[in-house]
Formats: structure tokens, sequence, C-alpha cells
């Protein structure tokens, strides 16, 4: 698994921006795992986010709100983490999607890493984490004032505010997914990639449903989403 950390380390000197960081490794687990080639990996991912991430840039600076799109994109080429991808803010407000090394070695096609990209670059440019801030202190505030009427204590009141902040931070998860998903659909289809293909992730991963406070939606919504997307729609 070296090899795809130096392969992925080298695409530093060929671009500036977005930066991709390797974080260290741990030993890789016992279990054997059918796994891509890392070089072809590697050489597929670094591909991807060179183009990717201009469209992706683009379409955040074409947001009328004031946002930073100097995308980061970080790797944990761990083997011991679940497949997964995120986006996140540094502590100096840069806008961050990050990656693990099990997923880019499970993705089938570069169709599929295109799309995953796509769509967490969409949650910065749809500004998904402070909306969602906004709704957990929203319903946490309204949550305690309701505690606060009905006479509860101050353990109450603090339950009643955390419980509040935990369904607020879910109340638009789902909205969230969908919206960054039809987003990353355009994205990667201006990126010269095949949405269609690249939502195989959809067909062969688990399938949350449509679970109470769940964070994603239903598989076969997110599947029709992007393909309202590319049919036009």
């Amino acid at each position: 698994m070296r090899l795809l950390a130096c392969l992925l380390c080298l695409a530093l000197a060929a671009c500036a921006r977005p930066a991709v960081v390797v974080v260290p490794a741990a030993a890789p687990p016992e279990a054997a795992r059918a796994i891509r080639d890392p070089s072809i990996a590697a050489r597929d991912f670094i591909a991807v986010v060179e183009r990717v991430m201009p469209v992706a840039v683009e379409a955040c600076r074409a947001q009328r709100r004031a946002i930073r799109c100097d995308y980061g994109v970080v790797v944990d080429d761990r083997l011991t983490v679940p497949p997964n991808a995120f986006q996140t803010v540094a502590p100096d407000g840069r806008p961050i999607v990050g990656f693990t090394l099990p997923l880019i070695l499970l993705a089938e096609n570069p169709d599929e890493l295109a799309f995953v990209l796509s769509h967490e670059a969409a949650h910065h440019i749809a500004g998904h984490i402070t909306r969602g801030e906004v709704s957990a202190r929203q319903t946490a505030a309204l949550a305690a004032a309701v505690a606060t009427l009905r006479g509860g204590d101050a353990v109450a009141i603090r339950r009643a505010r955390d419980i509040g902040a935990f369904v607020g931070a879910r109340r638009y998860s789902k909205d969230f997914e969908l919206e960054a998903d039809a987003l990353g659909a355009r994205i990667a289809l201006a990126a010269g990639f095949d949405p269609l293909r690249g939502i195989g992730f959809f067909y062969d991963g688990p399938d949350p449903g449509n679970e109470f406070l769940g964070t994603h939606p239903p598989n076969a919504d997110r599947i029709a989403t992007v393909r309202a997307v590319v049919a036009g729609g």
C-alpha cells in the first residue's frame, strides 16, 4: 500500500491546487481484501482530482455567497478504516474533501471516484455544514425553552438541549445528501465523467432505507436524483 501513498504524494509536485495530502498509514490488516491494483487506483484517483476539482472550484466561485473555494483533498491511507469520503473545514477555514484508502481501492472505475469527489465538493458549495449547525442550534434552543416552560430543572433543560441539537443536526441531512447528489452529478458531468456509472456504490452498498433521523436517504432516491440530472431534469 505504500506505493499508493507515494504516488499520491507525487501529485503535490504536479499541482499546487488542490493539495493532495496523505495521512500516515497504519499497518495493513491481516485479513486479505479483494482490492484494485494500488498503482492503477492511485493514477485513477490523481487524474480524477485533477479533472474534477477545477470544475468544483468554478462552481464554488459562481455562488453569490462569500465562501472559500481553495479546496484541499486529503487521503487517509490506513487499511483499518471503513471505505468512506467526507467534507469538512480545516481550522483555518479551508474546505476539505477526504477519502479513505479502502474507498479508493474499492472504486471500480474513475467515474465512481469522480462522483464521490464531486458529491463531497458539492456539500461545501451548498453550505451544508453551516446550515446543519444553524438547524442544530435553533432546535436545541427551542427544546431548551420548552423544557424551561414545563418547569424542568437544569439537568432536564440540558438534556432537552442536547436532544434538540441531535435532532436539528439531522433534520435536513437527507435533503442535503440529495442536493449534493444533484450538484455532484452536474460537476462530474462537466468534468467529463459519467454520473450514472459513478453511482455504482448505491447499487452495491447497504441501503439505509428511510430510517427515522437517519443521515442518508434510500439508495433508490439517490439513484433517481442522479438519473434526473443526467436526463436534464
